[in-house]
């Protein structure tokens, strides 16, 4: 009897388990090309344990840092096919792929601070911008903030003639190409998985990142000034394949929504500290040292770099350059 009670109590367990066997969770493969603690990278692990949460289990978030699966120059060609169904690529990456009007983020001095950015990013003209991607097969989900960037390399980095014939490593960027010739230095597009032993070998002189990307991959150490210019933006676009994204049930998808709101906020507010707290890191290291431009300095950068604008009117688009400096409230004076 107690036999017969046992065999069918485990028969109700099997029986129960079925249709939570039979329904496999949803994977989303999320890649990206940063250090888990990075702001991005923080904001993945953060939607992951939200996703995961809000429905119940029926998905699942795989987070692939550092470049693990794909270098940043591969990613956005993966997720079209379906390799992946997650990124966070920096806004830079859109111009590339026939979206130009992003490179409006790449502009010098286009945003004057942090609140004219999100000014940017959190209203119309954010949303008309990720609506773009849509004809590539790409939903844009989101705005993820990383920073504004300095430059660095073995030599102080004052003025612009200082930047003369020195190989500065960039993204993908045209408009970023025209921001290295201004300046006349020679730019140099590079994975950023790359760029850390370029730095040390000597392959590039320099480069620009927020101070949190700097200090994660340790490009500090191989440069021996940092120069706070704040001269330009980083964000990142959190995209899907819009194929994956449009055919999840629609419960799913309000949960996912849900969930990148609030990993969104997570992420944008460790975005300030990071770079806060990698300044003072890198400071302390002694290995870089931190040069703050003056008033007048500041004023020469800007009468070399305000003209990159209208040289990129023609690829980037008259009318968004306009409607990106009205949203973020007139001339930038970052």
């Amino acid at each position: 009897m107690k036999k017969t009670a046992m065999i069918l109590g485990a028969a109700l367990s099997l029986a129960l388990a079925g249709p939570a066997l039979a329904q496999s969770p949803i994977v989303i493969k999320f890649s990206h090309v940063v250090a888990p603690n990075t702001p991005k990278g923080k904001g993945s692990l953060k939607f992951q344990e939200l996703a995961e949460k809000y429905t119940n289990g029926k998905v699942k978030v795989e987070v692939y840092p550092n470049s693990q699966l794909y270098k940043d120059n591969e990613e956005l060609q993966a997720l079209q096919l379906g390799s992946v169904q997650m990124l966070a690529p920096s806004l830079a990456k859109f111009g590339p792929l026939g979206v130009k009007e992003f490179e409006v983020f790449d502009l010098p001095y286009i945003l004057p601070d942090k609140a004219a950015l999100n000014k940017v990013t959190q209203g119309a003209l954010g949303k008309k911008l990720l609506g773009l991607l849509q004809p590539k097969g790409i939903v844009g989900l989101a705005c993820w903030d990383n920073g504004f960037k300095d430059m660095s390399a073995n030599k102080k980095l004052l003025l612009p003639a200082d930047f003369r014939g020195l190989k500065m490593r960039i993204q993908s960027s045209k408009v970023l190409e025209a921001q290295m010739r201004a300046l006349g230095a020679i730019p140099q597009v590079m994975a950023f998985s790359e760029v850390y032993q370029a730095l040390a070998t000597g392959v590039v002189d320099g480069t620009e990142n927020p101070p949190s990307n700097e200090y994660t991959q340790k490009m500090h150490e191989v440069q021996k000034y940092t120069t706070r210019s704040g001269h330009g933006y980083v964000g990142y676009a959190v995209i899907a394949n819009k194929k994956f994204w449009d055919g999840l049930p629609a419960d799913v998808r309000a949960s996912l929504e849900k969930a990148m709101k609030e990993a969104t906020d997570f992420a944008n507010g460790a975005a300030q500290q990071d770079n806060d707290d990698a300044i003072a890191e890198m400071t302390k290291s002694g290995k870089t040292e931190m040069i703050e431009l003056t008033a007048a300095q500041k004023a020469e950068w800007r009468k070399v770099l305000d003209p990159v604008a209208t040289e990129m009117e023609s690829r980037v688009g008259k009318e968004t350059i306009a409607e990106f400096r009205k949203e973020a409230g007139g001339s930038a004076t970052h």
